[in-house]
């Protein structure tokens, strides 16, 4: 409870709203949105030379040779990044860092619109540099949402309806690429039966949760279409039905978190729920105190700001609209419609989302091991994904082991046709301190082993009676070999 005034003896009163009644929205979504760019970071902080490195697995170095040997000058503009100016390891931790702060400044309210601008710009130029290592559909999801931000500073109420509409397309989209994959098991219900074994690293909820009953797992699988494909609609109704679509989106993406580790993308979907709530419903959390203070620094809505919104939701409207007509009728729309489609989509301003369109039914596991004889082999254990059968599961929120979540869609195809994996074997036939660091344990700490292979195994978890007399989280069984030794 707030104090009372020593003059007057009275609570506090919160100050009369205004009719831009989303100031208290807007400046909480905006410390959400800094500390999730901030993980983003740091994040990234602590894996980019293992990933991109001059001694990484894809070196940015050689990456942008390539695409400006193949595109000359229009590289510069397919493939915007800063790296082009310097791509050593100094210049890719000094771009982590550099986010890392400004995503504080922006938190602390410093030059907010300007730390926005730079970790924005600096987030798209890592994606770029990221290569596979960061093309998910969240990291255009954190980028859309950032970019969105900066109109957001300046109080425009039409950027709250950018929001909903981005937290439409996300949710409901969702659910429109399950149906429309043809996927089996989302169409007769049993996706979720498989979702927690196969999804690429489970939380310690996850095994629990694949226990339930199979009638209770259908029901959680019809849930996720109720959630996705009609709630989304709620988003564009009176208060109350906003206020049921964010608690059915919180419920959806609670229920993910705990089962499950996506770095940001679940605390980014719950942050865009924000824009569903007016400031009366945030108010009471956040104090009168504070809420008032809030209120009265908020700048009043500008006419520059109110154009600059519009414009982009022109954009962003007409991208959208022009990408379901590319859809529906398999032709490349005319100039200058086409031509913004592809600016839009090279900045990740506006992007199509469908998570989770296929379920896999079947977990895979690349084992990598060396042997100095060929004959002893020992294995290689990543940090975070499934190897030891005994390894117990863990949550990694919000950060994302890149390396891991890459060897989980690995599995699912040939190394022939996985270029990075076989630079992944390279590099850990040389020895590469930086790629080494990824993992959790090197097996060869003195020199790197004679020989190297990879094999591939199904893993499924262990029955209650198994892990209840050994231990064991998985059970596996031999497939083949994955990568012959060499």
């Amino acid at each position: 409870m707030s104090a009372p005034n020593l003059l007057t003896g009275k609570l506090p009163q919160a100050v009369p709203s205004r009719p831009n009644d989303y100031c208290l929205v807007g400046w909480l979504f905006l410390r959400v949105i800094a500390l999730i760019y901030l993980a983003a970071f740091a994040s990234l902080a602590v894996q980019v030379t293992g990933l991109v490195g001059a001694d990484g697995i894809l070196p940015v170095a050689d990456y942008l040779a390539r695409a400006r040997s193949a595109l000359g000058s229009h590289a510069l503009w397919q493939i915007p990044t800063i790296f082009w100016l310097d791509s050593s390891d100094v210049a890719l931790r000094l771009a982590c860092l550099t986010g890392i702060a400004a995503s504080a400044a922006v938190f602390f309210n410093v030059l907010a619109r300007t730390g926005l601008l730079l970790c924005y710009a600096l987030y798209l130029s890592l994606v770029y540099a990221g290569q596979e290592f960061l093309s998910f559909q969240w990291d255009m999801f954190l980028l859309e949402a950032g970019f969105l931000a900066l109109f957001l500073t300046g109080g425009s109420r039409i950027v709250i309806w950018l929001y909903r509409w981005l937290l439409f397309r996300f949710m409901f989209m969702g659910g429109v690429v399950k149906l429309a994959s043809g996927d089996s098991t989302w169409r007769d219900l049993t996706a979720i039966h498989y979702h927690f074994e196969t999804q690429p690293l489970p939380s310690p909820l996850a095994w629990y949760a694949h226990q339930l009953p199979d009638q209770v797992l259908r029901i959680a699988t019809g849930s996720v279409f109720v959630i996705e494909l009609l709630v989304p609609f709620f988003v564009f109704l009176p208060r109350r039905f906003r206020l049921f679509a964010a608690a059915s989106f919180l419920v959806l993406q609670g229920t993910i978190m705990l089962t499950g580790s996506y770095n940001f993308f679940n605390l980014l979907t719950v942050a865009l729920c924000v824009f569903l709530l007016e400031d009366r419903d945030i108010r009471p959390f956040l104090g009168v105190k504070l809420s008032n203070r809030i209120v009265e620094n908020a700048r009043s809505v500008s006419e520059r700001a109110t154009v600059s919104a519009g414009l982009m939701g022109l954009v962003t409207l007409s991208v959208c609209g022009t990408l379901l007509w590319q859809t529906n009728t398999h032709q490349r729309a005319i100039q200058p419609l086409y031509g913004l489609v592809q600016l839009t989509a090279t900045l990740a301003l506006v992007n199509g989302y469908g998570p989770f369109a296929i379920m896999t039914t079947e977990r895979r596991e690349i084992i990598v091991e060396g042997s100095n004889d060929a004959q002893s082999w020992h294995a290689y254990e990543f940090k975070y994904k499934p190897g030891d059968v005994t390894k117990p599961l863990k949550w990694n929120i919000p950060h994302q082991p890149r390396l891991d979540w890459q060897m989980w869609f690995a599995a699912l195809g040939e190394a022939s046709g996985t270029p990075w994996f076989l630079s992944f074997m390279e590099k850990i036939r040389a020895g590469s301190k930086p790629v080494l660091s990824l993992l959790q344990r090197d097996p060869f700490p003195e020199r790197p082993p004679r020989y190297l292979r990879a094999s591939l195994y199904r893993y499924s978890f262990a029955t209650p009676e198994v892990r209840s007399s050994t231990g064991q989280v998985w059970q596996r069984q031999f497939m083949g070999i994955y990568h012959p030794a060499r």
